[in-house]
């Protein structure tokens, strides 16, 4: 491209691909010889050994040159040198027999850590991250180092104003590798964990089994951009239209804080983002507008709460019926529905804890977002049945299928058990239908099975 043409960029040439009209080579220092003698850039300091010694002698010799090179290296590659014996060794999946990576152990410097603040990433995960006194580890100024979780901290036990040694991960992320602990005078204090997001202020979780310390606001700034796109994703809200970039470009231009915002656009604020046209603009409010009537378990999946996926919205909108119910449940009632542990309990009712998320939840509600009220579990013709497909079905896909039976309270299963109730035969089924058959299990048709929904019963 331009911009690549614009750039200072050069190489150096290690290998060559098919060779045609050509003696062919017999080692790879021929090759090298061989793009030399064309023009080709080839590294200087390359050298052909013949034994171990050597290889060892050449490692350490790159190592001690390394830093004066004018360019960055975390290794040498040792090969074989003869062709015939490389097309003799061959390779493995990943890589070739005849060669072999030797890194270099990183460089290291010492600094002192200023501060240790939090960063939240767009997943809510928030990382502790060192603030330091710059300092030159192999070329590349260093100031700041993710220390990971709270774990890692108290493991390397690092306070603020410690004198710590720090490298390069694979000479690339900077870390800190131990508190020089000889260096402490007193005054150095520990860190804290925050117990509200520095973001948005809601609540800062650390999940049972977990290392990682969780936002759970579903308005936090450095989570918008995520949670909007998981809001309007197809299994979620089928916001058609509002795809990554757009996300981003209003996200950035703050047109919206939260997912309720999105209600509250309108032409105007749309066509202040660029490249946006009226036409485009109109297209997005209507989608917007379509959307404002799903199905429970779509607008549940769209909140993102924490370890509820498509499957549990389903179970939970079948369980509960409105979106009130699921946010006053208590957790012993959460607990008593299948598939809900108490990881997964305890995370929906600190969900709907939040106040944060209850005023996104009010803003919703007043821009017009009304889910249709699902039957509730108890009421569920199909409570307690299980059903398994085979074949293909002609008037419905299979997830549309199964959507139908969690909806009246039943579950569908991959293989047949026995807690199979219905196997559900399209065409050309496949061994499933006999094992069905052999186990006394009811087999219905596609017809039957429409038949079945359409009542909203069946057999008992």
């Amino acid at each position: 491209s331009r911009i690549t043409a614009r750039r200072p960029l050069r190489m150096f040439c290690y290998a060559v691909g098919a060779v045609d009209g050509l003696p062919p080579f017999r080692s790879h220092a021929d090759v090298l010889e061989a793009l030399r003698g064309w023009g080709f850039p080839v590294n200087p300091e390359i050298r052909a050994v013949r034994d171990l010694p050597g290889c060892i002698a050449e490692y350490r010799r790159i190592g001690a040159v390394r830093t004066s090179l004018p360019y960055e290296i975390d290794g040498v590659v040792i090969k074989v040198d003869d062709l015939g014996l490389q097309e003799r060794l061959g390779a493995v999946s990943r890589s070739p027999r005849w060669a072999i990576a030797c890194k270099f152990d990183a460089l290291q410097e010492t600094t002192v850590v200023r501060d240790i603040v939090v960063q939240v990433g767009r997943t809510g995960v928030l990382t502790p991250v060192a603030v330091m006194a710059p300092v030159q580890v192999g070329g590349v100024t260093v100031g700041r180092a993710t220390l990971h979780n709270e774990d890692d901290i108290r493991r390397k036990d690092i306070r603020i104003g410690d004198t710590v040694l720090i490298q390069r991960a694979g000479d690339v992320i900077p870390e800190v590798v131990k508190v020089i602990e000889s260096r402490r005078t007193g005054a150095e204090r520990p860190f804290v964990m925050p117990a509200t997001c520095p973001e948005c202020g809601s609540e800062v979780v650390r999940l049972q089994g977990e290392a990682a310390h969780r936002c759970l606001g579903l308005a936090c700034p450095a989570q918008l951009k995520e949670h909007i796109r998981h809001f309007a994703s197809r299994g979620g809200m089928d916001i058609e239209g509002l795809g990554e970039k757009l996300v981003g470009q209003m996200v950035d231009a703050r047109l919206i804080r939260d997912p309720a915002d999105l209600y509250a656009l309108t032409e105007s604020s749309l066509l202040t983002l660029e490249r946006m046209q009226k036409k485009s603009a109109a297209n997005l409010l209507a989608a917007l507008n379509r959307s404002k009537h799903p199905p429970l378990e779509k607008l549940i999946f769209a909140l993102g709460i924490r370890h509820v996926g498509e499957h549990l919205s389903r179970v939970l909108a079948g369980h509960f019926g409105s979106l009130e119910a699921l946010s006053s449940a208590r957790l012993e009632t959460l607990l008593a529905i299948r598939d809900v542990g108490p990881e997964v309990a305890a995370g929906i009712e600190r969900f709907f804890a939040q106040s944060a998320n209850r005023d996104v939840l009010k803003k919703l509600r007043e821009a017009g977002v009304t889910p249709g009220v699902t039957r509730p579990a108890a009421e569920a013709p199909l409570r307690g049945k299980s059903f398994v497909f085979t074949g293909a079905l002609s008037r419905m896909t299979r997830s549309e299928a199964r959507t139908r039976v969690e909806a009246l309270g039943g579950t569908v299963t991959a293989s047949v058990t026995r807690q199979t109730d219905y196997v559900v035969a399209g065409a050309d089924p496949g061994a499933k239908i006999d094992k069905a058959r052999a186990a006394g299990r009811t087999v219905l048709t596609e017809t039957e099975f429409l038949e079945l929904i359409a009542a909203g019963d069946g057999p008992a």
